[in-house]
């Protein structure tokens, strides 16, 4: 069947649609669209909508659209289906993608898929379990198409005609040895330009560079970006060959690794179409934290009340400083979280980095000063409090980028994630700094 791309136009029809109960032209036009498309607009809409839109699927693209979902939803939707129904719309899957799947399930039911499949689909999908998911056997397919060094050109182009099909995005062959043991591989495109009386021998290109199967997934993608790889063949420590790793596996990894990004950032890991129940939960905690922050950084002010009392306009500038500070100190600790998840940072350039954010800090602290201190200046027309203020933007400044640095750093080292409540404590601190430094200031030049 010829699919559809899902446009912004047939979002917003199908949305109407949705609203206004035409189910069958919503069933129509859903069942045209791509799989990937599909979850898209699933993963868009609200949780009465997802179930609807689930149930008028055709049962024959569940499992690929099922295979494109968050795995948060693929959950939602597995916990309420049979081992049988789990079979079914997975079997048109690759094993790494029906793996992947099934690791949502409880153990005892992953248990009964598995007895549920052929005894050769059975013992791929196993394979691929019994690697963690976040490394190259969890994500490797063991569908991979081998040949010996040995046959002429002429025998494997007619050994490739009797497969019928090739696996999705084969680029090349893998050539072994004796007990599987992995040597190079053949391009398509040299297979089918080269003589055909040729031996596999002659043209084919030796390789070191396959993936040992425990290598990370992070590493995995930073193979493919370097190597510009569409497949790769995936080995055991005696370089044995065990499958092959594809670009959308890598696409997949760096998708999921961008969204966990994007939700350590706030510290939350909600569906954007989540129970008001479930997101209400989640973020009082990560409020409940700020309000202990804030009420740290209240107690700073309080200790110094007397002299907000004597001069009014302390209490008017001195968010100024603290916000400018937080502002510093997030934009830091992003670089270095971008850096961790790079993985660019690493003990020969940290010193490097904590001296070039110290020079950052203390460049934008006198440009800023400057600039307050004159608009401080004209507009209470206090040179005293200009001062003062001046003094305090530099020492936040600087305290900004030092702990924007030193934060995650410290993270890292007790391993924690550096992208969690980061920004809550780089913003506590700086804060704390702020108002410590220009109301302290002001208690001594203005006593």
């Amino acid at each position: 069947m010829n699919r559809e791309n899902l446009s912004e136009n047939n979002l917003i029809l199908l949305k109407e649609k949705l609203s206004s109960g035409t189910y069958s032209q919503i069933s129509r036009m859903l069942n045209k669209l791509h799989p990937n498309d599909i979850a898209h607009f699933i993963e868009s809409s609200p949780p009465t909508d997802r179930e609807f839109v689930w149930q008028i699927l055709d049962k024959e693209i569940e499992g690929e659209v099922l295979n494109h979902l968050p795995h948060s939803l693929q959950e939602y939707f597995l916990e309420t289906m049979e081992a049988s129904e789990v079979v079914e719309i997975t079997k048109t899957l690759e094993p790494d993608e029906i793996a992947d799947i099934i690791q949502r399930l409880p153990g005892a039911v992953i248990e009964e898929v598995l007895s549920s499949m052929s005894s050769q689909n059975r013992e791929r999908i196993e394979q691929v379990l019994s690697y963690p998911e976040d490394t190259a056997g969890g994500l490797m397919n063991t569908d991979v198409i081998a040949v010996r060094r040995s046959p002429t050109l002429d025998v494997v182009l007619r050994y490739l005609r009797m497969q019928g099909n090739f696996p999705n995005s084969t680029d090349k062959i893998f050539v072994v040895a004796r007990n599987n043991k992995y040597k190079g591989y053949l391009n398509l495109n040299q297979l089918l330009i080269s003589d055909p009386a040729l031996h596999v021998e002659d043209v084919y290109k030796r390789d070191s560079e396959a993936i040992n199967v425990n290598t990370l997934d992070n590493d995995v993608v930073r193979s493919f970006e370097k190597n510009d790889w569409i497949s790769a063949p995936v080995v055991d420590s005696d370089n044995r060959l065990l499958g092959r790793i594809t670009i959308d596996d890598v696409v997949n990894v760096i998708r999921e690794d961008a969204d966990e990004s994007l939700r350590q950032q706030t510290g939350l890991g909600e569906d954007t179409f989540a129970k008001a129940s479930s997101a209400t939960y989640t973020r009082a905690v990560w409020l409940g934290l700020n309000l202990i922050t804030a009420f740290a950084a209240a107690f700073v002010i309080d200790v110094f009340r007397e002299t907000i009392d004597k001069v009014v306009t302390l209490a008017v500038l001195m968010p100024i400083v603290a916000s400018m500070g937080g502002v510093a100190a997030t934009q830091t600790l992003t670089i270095m979280v971008r850096g961790f998840a790079l993985d660019q940072i690493n003990k020969t350039n940290i010193r490097w980095l904590i001296t070039r954010e110290t020079i950052v800090g203390l460049g934008n602290g006198l440009i800023w000063a400057l600039v307050v201190s004159v608009v401080t200046t004209l507009w209470f027309q206090d040179l005293i409090i200009a001062q003062i203020i001046a003094i305090a933007m530099v020492i936040n400044l600087l305290v900004a980028v030092i702990s924007g640095v030193s934060i995650p750093l410290l993270l890292r080292y007790l391993k924690l994630d550096p992208g969690i409540g980061g920004t809550v404590i780089v913003t506590t601190i700086t804060d704390i700094t702020g108002f410590m430094s220009f109301l302290g200031l002001a208690s001594i030049y203005l006593r």
